[in-house]
């Protein structure tokens, strides 16, 4: 991205004065680095045990990661998987949609009717993969306004980061409401009995990861499972659609 880019995407960033949406996050600092990493380390461990299971036994487990831009799904996804096998575990990053794919109609890329007739079809999808044996995770990061315009901003400035930037972030910046209403609405049609959202307070990532790291390693019953090892779920950092609302 070059400097005038730059300088005309910082510009178009919505002020904290702005903000549509503030987010409580129950902790005023970051999860120690060393913490982190030891903790990552042990539920790696279990994770590889899971693989294992889940190829000896033919299981089948999608897990789906959204949220808003900047929201962290990248990097939980990346600590998932950092030490399976690829073999194994296979993750499909979907592109931005173009007008011929997606149900992204904030941005326009669907019109009302192609929308609504996904929403209807999605739970009866889900519903049928559920009971034909597969095990479905749907996570939704959520994140502050303040903190996805600091994460735009390092990106911005970020030579190595500047590739996560794309025209859809900057179109959106100023969408902030709309998009809360989207969101909003794909939890009334899609959070349902046979396949929940399950929310993620991610302004920390560190603790993001680790939360969604013990949310998978909790909810499937995997051979040699080491409950301590995985540890409690920090209620504070994770709730239903309805408690995110």
């Amino acid at each position: 991205m070059s400097t005038d880019a730059t300088n005309q995407f910082l510009k178009l960033l919505p002020t904290l004065e702005d903000s549509h949406e503030q987010t409580p996050y129950p902790y005023d600092d970051w999860l120690d680095y060393q913490i982190y990493e030891n903790k990552k380390k042990e539920l790696q461990i279990e994770l590889l045990k899971l693989q294992a299971w889940v190829k000896e036994t033919n299981q089948k487990v999608i897990i789906v990661f959204e949220g808003r831009d900047a929201a962290g799904k990248g990097g939980v996804i990346k600590r998932i998987t950092q030490r399976l096998n690829p073999r194994v575990c296979r993750v499909a990053a979907l592109p931005a949609p173009n007008d011929r794919e997606g149900v992204e109609r904030v941005m326009g890329f669907c019109t009302t009717q192609e929308y609504f007739t996904f929403m209807q079809q999605a739970p009866e999808f889900e519903r049928m993969l559920v009971n034909s044996g597969v095990h479905l995770i749907k996570f939704w990061f959520s994140v502050s306004q303040a903190e996805q315009r600091r994460r735009f901003e390092e990106r911005a400035t970020d030579p190595l980061k500047q590739w996560k930037l794309s025209p859809v972030d900057t179109a959106s910046l100023d969408k902030w409401a709309e998009y809360t209403d989207a969101k909003e609405a794909m939890f009334s049609f899609t959070d349902t009995p046979d396949a929940p959202w399950t929310v993620i307070k991610s302004n920390d990532k560190r603790r993001a990861r680790l939360t969604a790291m013990q949310f998978v390693l909790h909810k499937l019953d995997y051979t040699d499972k080491d409950e301590v090892r995985i540890g409690l779920l920090d209620e504070h950092l994770i709730s239903s659609p309805k408690d995110d609302l």
